[in-house]
């Protein structure tokens, strides 16, 4: 173990400029014991990684906001007003500590709670008063019922200033702060919040603000109060029934929406947790190392070296540097673009196109598919259609496949390594075709139409994949590919949908490693944070959220390119585990998007993709 001062504290912000990224997310469960079997072991004690985790919200505040990095010194503004003494029984130290800071230029606001997270804010509180800014603490609960080491955080914090009783009218006075701290409940809630505490939160916003001072920041510690840290969604009271008048419904969201106490900034620490990406209300988000291990990984060479473990989260947001060696072997281990064997050798992939006026989803995945590295790329179409797609390809083969049996008899050539079925196949033509694409023996992915076309008899769909696996070493369960977006999850999956998983308190992750496990086949769940899950429960997280928020991906077709780079990443025979393909084609096809920039649309995505590799200096 080792300490860190507040100026050193290892920080480091998810997908920022820096290059950062990490690869493993912890569930609040894997957080505790973390820290438990840290405190058992004699290595840290619990008044230590508290007052660490205080130093690396400091620092992350200072590291966000560079304008308040001189505290008191800097800034211009004014001081609150005086506030009362201490009251709930909270010992108050010396009376003057915080009314004597009439020379402190900035102000900043901490909520404390009942738990180990408000003796964070009371680190916090310190540390501030300690760089001159004039400081006002806020306890929720009884000081006497703390838990010990945050009685004693809250014991040094009376040194400097009083506690007073969190309440709204007390939070309604003085000028609205620079900061305001939330260090009420962090990751350890299960419950909603009341909404009386909420609204007495929210009182502070609608302070008077300080001459010359803009709005008020808003930091929270570990995770905003009210968020559950393993799902991303926001607690609140159970929804009316499906069937409820619109009063209640309307009286249900403007309750819900009181109880959202969204942040600016969120600093956890040692790992983000999977709720940091499950929803919306963190801000940036910056992780703080508190000497529990391994330190934050800045370095996308670990996820090379990462083991695809089912007991965590693999996140995947790596920035990378042009030319850095770890970025180049991070890319290959999924693309094979850049190695100059035969074009067999780079996977043969076909693409099952449907009828008359269909065919503009398949070309995008065949040209996906080609421009991501296979060798060789074929629409399977109807005869009819072949004179359509003709004039609008040339790289990309076509071959008349009418039925089931033409589409059989094709895939004797075992030079075929993977499949795709499902962007504007048809229903009719999806459940003809689905079978004989997973009884092949070949990597197979299934996207849109392939999925509907099960809606109303998922178990079938499942059966088949499981049978995919089961054939005499033709796949494994992960050689199966689901693609869906939300709505098609939920056709398939109805009690993981994600109604049903805000009753249920269930994360994004879990729900499609629940999904994959069932199916017999991975599951990548598509949305502004993409879920990779395969059956063994292996899973990793996408987002392009925040720095890497990639919104042009919002468009007709953008779907249909990421199942053709998929299948295009899985089709080589030098293609290993394809789980890293599949992390690898979401990362892909939100920096084609990003690359590109506004004004795209879904044609651009692979056309964007030789631009990217050279930014990332790929020969």
């Amino acid at each position: 173990m080792h300490n860190i001062c507040a100026n050193s504290c290892l920080l480091g912000r998810i997908g920022n400029e820096s290059g950062a990224e990490m690869t493993e997310l912890l569930t609040s469960a894997q957080m505790r014991a973390i820290e438990r079997a840290a405190i058992e072991s004699g290595a840290v004690t619990g008044l230590e990684l508290m007052e660490r985790a205080g130093q690396g919200v400091v620092a992350a505040i200072e590291a966000e906001w560079p304008e308040f990095a001189q505290g008191g010194e800097a800034g211009g503004m004014s001081a609150p007003s005086p506030v009362g003494s201490a009251t709930n029984g909270a010992p108050t130290g010396d009376p003057g500590g915080y009314l004597h800071q009439e020379e402190a230029s900035l102000h900043a606001l901490v909520l404390c709670g009942p738990g180990n997270n408000g003796g964070d804010g009371f680190v916090v509180a310190r540390l501030l008063r300690e760089r001159g800014w004039a400081v006002e603490v806020f306890l929720y609960g009884d000081p006497d019922r703390l838990p010990p080491d945050a009685r004693e955080n809250c014991r040094r914090w009376c040194d400097l200033g009083p506690v007073r009783a969190l309440n709204a009218e007390a939070l309604a006075e003085g000028e609205c702060p620079a900061i305001l701290v939330d260090a009420l409940f962090g990751i350890g809630l299960t419950r909603p919040l009341a909404p009386d505490l909420a609204r007495a939160v929210k009182a502070v916003l609608d302070r008077p603000a300080a001459p010359g001072q803009g709005r008020c920041r808003r930091v929270a510690v570990d995770c905003p109060s009210g968020m559950d840290a393993d799902s991303g969604d926001w607690l609140t009271p159970p929804a009316p029934a499906k069937d409820a008048g619109f009063a209640q419904w309307q009286h249900w969201h403007q309750e819900t929406q009181d109880l959202f106490l969204l942040a600016d900034l969120t600093v956890t620490f040692h790992r983000p947790k999977i709720g940091h990406y499950g929803g919306i209300g963190c801000g940036a988000l910056r992780v703080a190392d508190i000497g529990l291990g391994r330190p934050f990984q800045c370095d996308p060479a670990f996820l090379v070296a990462g083991p695809l473990d089912p007991e965590h989260v693999r996140l995947i947001a790596p920035q990378i540097a042009r030319g850095s060696r770890a970025g180049r072997n991070w890319l290959r281990m999924g693309w094979h673009g850049d190695i100059g064997q035969h074009k067999y050798q780079r996977g043969h992939v076909v693409v099952l196109g449907g009828g008359p006026g269909q065919g503009g989803a398949a070309r995008l995945a065949a040209r996906a598919a080609l421009r991501i590295g296979a060798g060789l790329v074929t629409i399977a179409c109807p005869p009819e259609t072949l004179a359509e797609n003709a004039a609008r390809l040339d790289a990309v083969m076509l071959r008349p496949v009418a039925d089931a049996a033409t589409l059989a008899a094709m895939l004797e050539d075992d030079r075929i390594t993977a499949l795709c079925l499902g962007p504007g196949l048809g229903l009719a033509r999806a459940r003809e075709m689905v079978p004989v694409a997973l009884g092949s023996g070949r990597r197979v992915v299934l996207d849109a139409d392939a999925l509907t076309a099960f809606r109303d008899a998922p178990a079938t769909l499942f059966e088949l994949c499981h049978a995919a696996a089961a054939c005499d070493g033709a796949l494994s369960a992960a050689d199966v590919v689901l693609t869906p977006h939300e709505g098609e999850f939920a056709r398939l999956f109805p009690d993981l949908a994600q109604r049903e998983r805000m009753i249920r308190r269930m994360s994004r992750v879990e729900a499609a490693r629940i999904a994959a496990r069932r199916a017999g086949a991975t599951v990548l769940l598509k949305g502004e944070v993409t879920v990779i899950a395969r059956p063994d429960g292996v899973a990793s997280l996408h987002p392009a959220t925040g720095a890497r928020a990639a919104p042009q991906l919002a468009t007709a077709g953008s779907g249909d390119v990421l199942a053709g780079f998929i299948t295009g990443l899985i089709a080589s025979d030098l293609t290993g585990d394809i789980h890293r393909c599949l992390e690898l084609a979401a990362w892909l096809h939100a920096e084609c998007a990003r690359s590109f920039g506004p004004g795209l649309i879904a044609e651009d995505l692979p056309e964007e993709l030789p631009k990217v590799f050279r930014a990332l200096g790929m020969s």
